[in-house]
């Protein structure tokens, strides 16, 4: 009898957390390394908010709580939802999880069946599909192209919408590509869901703060009152108040889809962090003002960004309106026959991502003064040739600190370094089946502390 679980063979590691472990792990090692891999700000948390967790310490406000969060918590999300989205909501509708990731996953895991189909707006973030298999569903992936600026179209939802489809995923702005919807794009998709009376709404709003432009951020349940009552509207305190690490999320829903999740959640983790949903009080409920200052400087880096891989020979990188990813296109880059031999002999490994074809994901808007603090960040380079790769890692070995992650096709490669690059790993990499969505490669610029083996 097999000892691991057959709900495994559904279900593939997180490929981001992969390159964010090694890059953790090389910083402990004392390298200089730009990780690009995981989904967070780069500020650190408000002062008042660590304070409010030091107080809650102090206090003896270190037990157990309820299952899905504290009074005072659920509280603060009400008067947001109310304040910022327009959405009333009871407390026994609200549900308080450690993290976004756990709600999400405890909506799924209460609701889906063997056999039940979940739309995935195709780019996606990696995590929706495998939580939809590991709760036994079947993940359907809808191509959302360039062309329609990375976005579900009305008539695209409306096709792929069966009599198995439970829930509708839809994360506005979009990791990975940064696409926000409009209030009539919204309204489009709304006005196909409000016929099909089976479908469920799951949206992802963590980066509902994080917009630029003078963007108007809205939510489905905010645009169409019809579908109140089969809505489950996450968001969390991550990203917009840079507490990614404190691990507080949260969703208002149906009271009944809510005490399900709560059930879940009883048998598993059950209350999240008690210090953490004190501080997660006072970033709701306390000062607002640091958030569009740092989203001044989240602009800066992505127009900086943005406009330095549009100069990049073949490539072409939309300008998102909403977190802080950039997703360009690699599709003028072109591999010659071959090459993806002697790529794997100079060191690349292969390995699945899903996603649209040519395009990668890069979570680039980090520190500016980071980005520019060499000239190197301006170094272009094109690797044509096996033999000019060969080159370019014997000087790579000479160089102390790594970029880490970027994008390239085959061997024709624009690089945009921080400074002193060490060794080099580059990682190939294929789409997965499951999307649909052709050939597609991401490149992820590893740090390596010794040269790739032949």
């Amino acid at each position: 009898m097999p000892f691991l679980s057959a709900a495994l063979d559904r279900v593939k590691p997180s490929a981001t957390i992969a390159v964010t472990d090694k890059a953790r792990a090389l910083k402990a090692a004392g390298r200089n390394v730009i990780g690009l891999g995981a989904g967070e700000p780069d500020f650190d948390t408000p002062a008042n908010i660590k304070l409010a967790a030091i107080h809650a310490i102090e206090a003896g406000k270190t037990k157990y709580t309820a299952v899905d969060g504290i009074p005072e918590l659920k509280e603060a999300i009400i008067g947001k939802f109310q304040r910022e989205n327009g959405l009333t909501y009871k407390p026994n509708q609200i549900i308080v999880g450690t993290g976004g990731k756990q709600v999400l996953y405890n909506a799924l895991m209460a609701t889906i069946n063997p056999g039940d189909e979940v739309i995935i707006p195709a780019p996606y973030w990696v995590s929706y599909p495998e939580m939809v298999a590991l709760a036994g569903g079947e993940p359907v992936s809808v191509v959302c192209p360039a062309s329609s600026g990375f976005k579900l179209r009305a008539e695209d939802l409306e096709k792929a919408i069966t009599p198995k489809t439970k829930w509708v995923i839809l994360c506005s702005p979009s990791n990975p590509t940064g696409a926000a919807y409009t209030r009539s794009e919204l309204k489009a998709i709304t006005d196909v869901l409000v016929k099909y009376p089976d479908v469920w709404v799951m949206t992802d709003d963590m980066y509902e703060h994080l917009v630029y432009d003078e963007f108007v951020f809205t939510t489905p349940a905010q645009i169409e009152p019809k579908l109140y009552e089969r809505t489950l509207t996450v968001n969390g305190v991550s990203k917009a108040y840079c507490m990614t690490g404190w691990r507080i999320g949260y969703a208002g829903g149906p009271a009944h889809l809510i005490k399900a999740m709560t059930t879940i959640q009883s048998q598993s983790t059950s209350n999240p962090s008690t210090i953490s949903q004190w501080a997660a009080v006072e970033a709701l409920n306390g000062p607002q003002d640091f958030i569009p200052a740092n989203n001044k400087m989240f602009k800066e880096r992505r127009d900086l960004v943005v406009s330095m891989l549009n100069q990049a020979k073949g490539i072409e990188c939309p300008r998102p309106e909403g977190a802080f990813y950039v997703y360009p296109s690699c599709a003028g880059r072109h591999r010659a026959p071959g090459e993806r031999r002697r790529c794997r002999r100079a060191g690349f490994r292969v390995r699945p991502r899903a996603g649209v074809p040519d395009f990668v994901r890069d979570e680039n808007l980090r520190s500016r003064r980071r980005l520019q603090a060499h000239p190197a960040l301006l170094w272009k380079f094109e690797i044509e040739h096996f033999a000019i790769l060969k080159r370019v890692r014997k000087k790579a070995c000479q160089i102390t600190s790594a970029v880490e992650r970027l994008m390239f096709d085959g061997l024709s490669l624009e690089v945009f370094g921080n400074a002193l690059f060490s060794t080099w790993r580059f990682l190939l990499v294929r789409p997965q089946s499951r999307s649909s969505c052709g050939d597609k490669y991401q490149c992820e610029f590893r740090h390596s502390p010794s040269p790739p083996s032949r």
